[in-house]
């Protein structure tokens, strides 16, 4: 292709990562990332189907700044999840400000749909907070921001549920919640990377369907051939786990994701946006005849 981008994806190891480097290579895009641990078996992996892994550490900018030379486009994300909101924040900005620093030419930040509508759900913030950040920087910078995603049916505080003919998640069965498979996401990053000055600036909320657990529990049932039911999760049991996660069910429940979903279907045509149903007639079940682990 003529408009071949050579692209640094942090987190590339990782389910959104992974699925944003797929894309790109899809595309025929040179692929770079950075890992602390280039000898493990992620890393490997990766290597494996042509992606260039340089050894370092995103919260060290320098080793940053030495991975993107030779790269116009990096693709950032963060999580909370193993390290809490304060150092996602502060990994994000580390890097931002290593990209701006390196000279890359544009800068393409994953965070969170509506994270910019005062949640108050505390992962939302703290990338919100990268969000501005980045904003500030002067540097050319798109954001991905995308809803739940679908791949949660299958994400191990569920899996058992499923084995067991359970759907479960804390909000009531007909409540509407967007959500989007990472397959999508990874393909909306490689289109933003490929139009470039066209996005440049730009925020968009990515979703590819909306729809009630009650009818994922359907579809699940007829894609599985089995009956699946929707079984709602006191949002007190959520609280015991984590505050985070149980303020934004609460938020799913009082005001929820609005993506334009029919907008990003029209603008965005080459993603090839699924739909749930789509995503459960693709995805391997044969994780559900594996023992519990």
């Amino acid at each position: 292709m003529s408009n071949i981008r050579s692209v640094l994806v942090t987190g590339a190891t990782g389910q959104q990562g992974g699925a944003v480097v797929r894309a790109l290579i899809a595309r025929g895009h040179r692929v770079r990332t950075i890992s602390r641990k280039p000898d493990s078996d992620g890393a490997k992996r990766l290597a494996a189907a042509g992606v260039e892994v340089v050894t370092g550490d995103l919260n060290d900018g320098a080793s940053v700044i030495e991975a993107a030379r030779g790269v116009d486009t990096m693709f950032l994300m963060g999580s909370s999840y193993e390290a809490g909101t304060e150092a996602e924040t502060h990994q994000g900005i580390t890097v931002a400000d290593a990209a701006k620093t390196a000279g890359i030419g544009h800068l393409i930040y994953s965070s969170v749909a509506d994270a910019d509508k005062k949640t108050g759900i505390p992962h939302f913030d703290s990338k919100y907070l990268v969000e501005k950040h980045v904003a500030g920087l002067g540097i050319p910078y798109t954001i991905s921001a995308p809803v739940a995603f679908m791949e949660n049916t299958v994400a191990p505080w569920a899996i058992d549920g499923l084995r067991q003919g359970v759907y479960a998640a804390a909000l009531p069965p007909a409540r509407v919640l967007q959500q989007i498979t990472i397959d999508d996401i990874g393909a909306f990053v490689a289109t933003l990377a490929e139009r470039r000055g066209q996005v440049f600036g730009k925020r968009f909320d990515i979703a590819g369907d909306e729809l009630s657990g009650e009818r994922q529990a359907k579809i699940l049932t007829e894609v599985l051939g089995r009956p699946i039911t929707y079984r709602e999760l006191p949002i007190a049991a959520i609280r015991q786990q984590s505050e985070d996660t149980a303020l934004m069910f609460e938020w799913f429940d009082r005001t929820g994701y609005d993506a334009d979903i029919a907008a990003l279907r029209r603008d965005f045509p080459d993603v090839g946006w699924h739909s749930y149903a789509d995503w459960a007639k693709g995805f391997d079940w044969s994780v559900l005849s594996k023992p519990a682990g």
